[in-house]
């Protein structure tokens, strides 16, 4: 019996890791058992360094990764500063002549956590995974080529790195929002062995295309009086008084119209006609 064990039920404030492979999806049946002995001999061994005794952290195997706990009276410094350091070399051990790296996510933050027969539970541990989790880890990993990214709440960062230690400089992280589950956080990201990282901006969003009519058939009247008429379908298109033959759209976009675009005969335009497009400055958008 482990007398150190917490009580079932009640909450204990402690350090709670999770560690993410990543792109473990992409890994064959065949190979997963071989990553999965990998995560665990890096995590092991590093406990082990850290004179971390392994009976005295929670630890839930989470298939693609590990789920950890760690008691309040163990110092979270050693755990960001040794431990982590550990991880970071071993895991650059067991990648020297693999084809496809392991890279590894964790996610750190201390918080109440309960114990019950199958595990642990609350805020803190939904955090840590979220952090371990979030597309700002993901995109940074791939980015800079990174074998492991450490990602800790902002809590976690005023209260214990930003006061620094042995292996532990707050000048080596760098705040990013997250858009989680709960609501926006800030977090604080780091890549051992290197300086602040450069977060990568956020992948832009595709928009959804809106609904239009059938375009009329090329070649048909309709057809041409529509290349005409595209600058007056739109009722928020207002005349620029001050340049003739302007028009502006949303957003400040101006279309000008040189040329003769009213006059044709059996569909053809006579005369020289050109289309341009410019940008109200005003209104910050960039050249379309």
């Amino acid at each position: 019996m482990n007398h150190d064990a917490p009580e079932l039920g009640e909450a204990h404030y402690e350090l709670v890791i999770s560690v993410d492979a990543r792109r473990s999806g992409q890994y064959a049946d065949v190979d997963k058992p071989r990553m999965r002995e990998q995560i665990y001999r890096v995590l092991e061994t590093a406990f082990t360094h850290a004179t971390v005794a392994r009976e005295a952290v929670h630890t839930e195997d989470r298939g693609d990764g590990v789920l950890l706990a760690v008691p309040g009276r163990i110092a979270v410094t050693r755990l960001l500063g040794l431990w982590l350091v550990e991880v970071h070399e071993g895991l650059r051990a067991e990648n020297r002549g693999l084809r496809v790296p392991l890279g590894l996510r964790i996610g750190m933050h201390v918080g109440p956590v309960r114990h019950d027969e199958r595990g642990i539970s609350g805020r803190a541990v939904d955090l840590a995974c979220r952090l371990a989790d979030s597309s700002v880890a993901r995109r940074l990993l791939d980015a800079e080529g990174a074998d492991l990214v450490l990602v800790t709440s902002r809590s976690l960062y005023e209260d214990v790195v930003s006061g620094g230690g042995k292996f532990i400089d707050p000048a080596h992280y760098s705040p990013a929002r997250l858009d989680l589950k709960e609501g926006e956080v800030t977090a604080w990201f780091h890549l051992p062995g290197r300086p602040a990282p450069r977060i990568p901006e956020a992948e832009p969003s595709t928009p959804s295309p809106r609904p239009s009519a059938p375009s009329p058939a090329a070649g048909s009247p309709a057809g041409a009086d529509a290349a005409a008429d595209a600058f007056d379908d739109h009722d928020d298109i207002e005349a620029d008084g001050a340049t003739p033959g302007r028009r502006t759209g949303p957003g400040g976009v101006h279309y000008n119209v040189i040329g003769d675009v009213s006059h044709h005969h059996d569909n053809k335009y006579e005369g020289n006609v050109q289309i341009g497009r410019t940008v109200n400055h005003d209104s910050g958008q960039g050249k379309g």
